[in-house]
């Protein structure tokens, strides 16, 4: 590895697994001192063990909980130079004309809330400590396209984008970078969970690409290490999106991907909702 994060200091929600684990271990061979967070406390210790890192146990959708996260992270390195907002969750699933209200808050509390709370307590420490600092968080195709996801789900992450657009316009002042990034389906353990196993969930996210294969959960954390890294120095206020080209990839292959996942969504479990 090349040490592009060489001494910064980077804390991860949602790092227990999937693509939080990946971007762990990703960003620790690249020098960062790592700190992980998660609700799952075992799985989240477990992995903190094997990268000698740092864990906070933290609902996200807890504002204390995230901010002690944050305070965790300082007291631990010092300083704080990178966030990344990636807990999440499916949420509350099926018609929006049937969504419950305690349903529709505890999702958004989840995959919205906690980003605010995310930007709002990484922002300060930043701010107060100088030298500037990065925000990443983990929006989706769902944000940017609609009728990708779930209602709620979807609501939560265009919110995410506009959250990054907002608050990195105000925090450009103490060099701050805020950024997103929307990936289409990525095989992780939640997706595994949803199709059955491995295997169905690597064919489904190949059969949506335009490109013909399913996306990992390596290459979502290694969009965030760039935009992490010194190299992106100039990119704020941005959502990158990782989804092989199927927002802008014509209309067949936008009809084709409506047509299947309109299916799908009526079809999960109710474990998912």
């Amino acid at each position: 590895m090349n040490g592009r994060l060489q001494g910064k200091v980077v804390l991860i929600t949602g790092a227990a697994s999937g693509i939080g684990a990946h971007t762990a271990r990703l960003f620790a061979a690249e020098g960062a001192h790592v700190v992980l967070s998660d609700i799952n406390a075992e799985a989240g210790q477990r992995l903190a063990a094997e990268l000698d890192a740092g864990f906070a146990a933290a609902d996200v959708s807890v504002e204390a909980q995230v901010e002690a996260a944050v305070r965790y992270s300082v007291a631990r390195h010092g300083r704080l130079d990178c966030m990344i907002n990636n807990a999440g969750m499916i949420g509350v699933i099926g018609s929006i004309l049937d969504t419950d209200a305690k349903d529709w808050d505890r999702t958004l509390a989840v995959l919205l809330d906690s980003v605010f709370y995310g930007i709002k307590h990484a922002g300060r420490q930043m701010r107060d400590q100088g030298g500037g600092g990065s925000i990443l968080s983990l929006s989706s195709l769902a944000g940017v396209v609609g009728g990708v996801g779930p209602q709620v789900y979807s609501v939560a992450k265009a919110g995410v984008i506009a959250i990054t657009r907002g608050a990195a316009s105000e925090l450009a002042h103490y060099n701050i970078r805020v950024n997103a990034v929307a990936p289409d389906l990525v095989v992780t353990p939640l997706v595994d969970q949803v199709y059955g196993d491995r295997a169905a969930s690597t064919e489904r996210a190949a059969a949506k690409s335009p490109l013909g294969s399913a996306a990992q959960p390596l290459e979502i954390a290694e969009t965030l290490l760039y935009l992490a890294s010194d190299a992106a120095r100039h990119v704020s206020a941005h959502t990158v999106v990782v989804d092989s080209g199927l927002s802008t990839a014509g209309n067949s292959a936008s009809a084709l991907f409506h047509s299947r996942e309109a299916g799908f969504l009526g079809k999960l479990p109710a474990q998912f909702q």
